[in-house]
């Protein structure tokens, strides 16, 4: 079996760490969806404006790149709770498809990179491959009272984010409002460490550097990442 990409994900995120660990989190956080030269036709978008939000399925990762646990330890649950892969939304999985519900903001065509859907929300890195796009129907894709076993009701306490003035100059209001968003759900895996380790991601051509304590999330400083080309 074998799938061809249709378009390429591009946004400020070159890394897993940092992303909003499920779509809708970071609401602010643009993506374009740049489509593959022979998916650029018009016609393949008619009436796609009409809906509001969209399902991406999206592979992260050369399939057969994996190892074939069945079990895996979600950050989620804090990274201490083994439970099997097919009863969690760990990105540890036997094949690496995502699914992802996102917000259509424009669709353009013509421009510098042919056909390019303006998407916010989405929880997949810089490069990710989409392999289909599909309409969000709420009658038929929601089920609001719906059990959701050991991941409970979604409450997480959001951390109050600190950027000095230095690093938010680095940055459009858009950028800095998607960092924002994606540091106060707090990126650290569930086996957090002491409040004085510093935590670093990209984003937006720098790395970012942070550490937590007691509650606060203080951005310490973010330098340009070097080009090893």
């Amino acid at each position: 079996m074998e799938f061809k990409p249709i378009a390429y994900l591009r946004n400020d995120f070159p890394t897993k760490f940092g992303l909003p660990r499920q779509s809708g989190m970071a609401k602010s956080l643009v993506s374009r969806v740049v489509m593959e030269k022979e998916y650029q036709n018009p016609e393949a978008f008619r009436g796609i404006e009409e809906f509001e939000y969209l399902w991406l399925l999206a592979v992260f990762e050369p399939v057969g790149s994996r190892s074939r646990s069945l079990t895996v330890r979600p950050p989620k649950l804090g990274g201490n709770k083994r439970m099997g892969v097919f009863a969690t939304r760990s990105p540890n999985r036997p094949n690496p498809i995502a699914l992802t519900r996102v917000r259509l903001l424009s669709v353009e065509h013509g421009s510098a990179e042919g056909t390019v859907l303006t998407v916010s929300g989405a929880d997949l890195m810089d490069g990710t491959a989409i392999l289909d796009i599909k309409p969000y129907l709420p009658f038929a894709d929601s089920v609001p009272n719906a059990a959701t076993g050991a991941y409970g009701v979604d409450r997480q306490a959001l951390l109050e984010v600190e950027i000095p003035d230095s690093v938010q100059s680095l940055f459009n209001t858009e950028q800095l409002a998607a960092l924002k968003e994606a540091l106060a759900f707090d990126p650290r895996p569930g086996y957090k460490g002491d409040g004085e380790r510093i935590y670093g991601f990209g984003y937006g051509g720098y790395d970012i550097k942070f550490k937590v304590n007691n509650g606060l999330l203080t951005v310490v400083g973010a330098e340009p990442v070097k080009d090893n080309k």
